[in-house]
């Protein structure tokens, strides 16, 4: 790998480490799994500049580090899940060509709750977690659209990044 593409990926792994930090001194608005999910402007904006992979790297290597530094084993099972869940879904749409950063980042904001709901289901073994869904659903799409709307002002207004 080119020293280039590691101070790259360094870069974009810090940043998301910040706002991860960042994230966790806001004060909670009041709902239990309720975040902005500022370290996802990273994920999105790695997937739209440079590419698939680059982005499954970027978001797996955010989640155990944020777990490590920041949680335990069990914000690491619903990071994880609600992680990949959420770049599955976001890698699909960008494909069809038929979103913008907006749409693509909305529908990684609502995968990602859900697949924290379905871990938070199997753990604690109750399907009665899953009428919290709809809240979850309502907050990634706001913090989606917000998200979204940022990560295409970056992609559009930052440099690309010499190889």
């Amino acid at each position: 790998m080119r020293a280039s593409k590691i101070a790259r990926y360094g870069l974009l792994v810090a940043l998301a480490l910040a706002l991860s930090y960042a994230e966790s001194l806001l004060p909670s608005p009041g709902v239990p799994g309720v975040k902005l999910g500022l370290p996802n402007l990273v994920v999105v904006f790695a997937l739209y500049r440079l590419g698939t992979a680059d982005a499954w790297a970027l978001s797996l290597v955010r989640v155990l580090l944020v777990s490590l530094l920041f949680g335990n084993g069990a914000s690491l099972a619903y990071s994880l899940a609600g992680a990949a869940l959420s770049l599955a879904v976001m890698c699909l749409l960008k494909r069809t060509g038929k979103f913008s950063e907006t749409g693509v980042s909305v529908a990684g904001g609502v995968a990602h709750n859900a697949g924290q709901i379905a871990v938070a289901v199997f753990l604690l073994e109750t399907t009665r977690l899953a009428w919290y869904l709809p809240v979850l659903c309502l907050s990634g799409t706001v913090a989606g659209i917000l998200i979204g709307l940022v990560s295409a002002l970056l992609v559009k207004r930052v440099p690309e990044f010499k190889s």
